[in-house]
């Protein structure tokens, strides 16, 4: 069995990237279809799913992360019988949750969150030196490198602040060995 890990945005997907490169999901990079993580909301819009699909006969496991997962994933009638489970992983409200919580401006941010939504926040106040956070998937991979300790504990506490999802929406802590 194989895990298909399909990201909303480039940014999870680094987010996701960061993880299995620093070996801290319950998964290795092995256990990966195709050995990698792959920014895609839908597998019939991703030649490269399709193609890895098409090599690997075993069953698969879908892990779809993001923070709109209203969507529907549609398996192509060739995969049916070989996608066994399809998980979410969510992010909501936005993925900037996460620099917000590693800054400790939780507080902050909930006293603008009716003006303010977490991206626009912290494109004024998070920055790494004179760089603030400008959206790209480069300033998640420069802010948490070093410091992958600091990522899993801003998932876990993430976790903790953002207490209800959907009753089939799963954290990111969840993956987390």
């Amino acid at each position: 069995m194989k895990y298909l890990i399909m990201c909303e945005g480039p940014n999870e997907l680094e987010v996701i990237r960061l993880l299995i490169e620093n070996d801290t999901l319950k998964f290795k990079e092995d256990d990966l279809l195709g050995l990698t993580p792959y920014h895609a909301r839908q597998i019939v819009n991703s030649s490269q799913i399709k193609l890895e699909l098409n090599i690997y006969n075993g069953l698969v496991n879908v892990i779809r992360v993001g923070d709109k997962q209203s969507d529907e994933l549609k398996i192509p009638k060739d995969y049916k019988n070989r996608i066994i489970s399809i998980e979410k992983y969510c992010t909501k409200p936005e993925l900037e949750m996460l620099l917000i919580i590693a800054e400790d401006m939780e507080k902050e941010y909930f006293k603008l969150k009716t003006t303010m939504s977490p991206k626009e926040f912290a494109k004024r106040y998070i920055h790494i030196g004179n760089w603030y956070y400008d959206n790209s998937s480069l300033f998640y991979h420069e802010y948490f490198k070093n410091n992958i300790e600091l990522l899993i504990e801003c998932i876990k506490r993430y976790h903790k602040i953002h207490k209800t999802h959907n009753k089939n929406e799963h954290y990111l802590d969840e993956l987390i060995k």
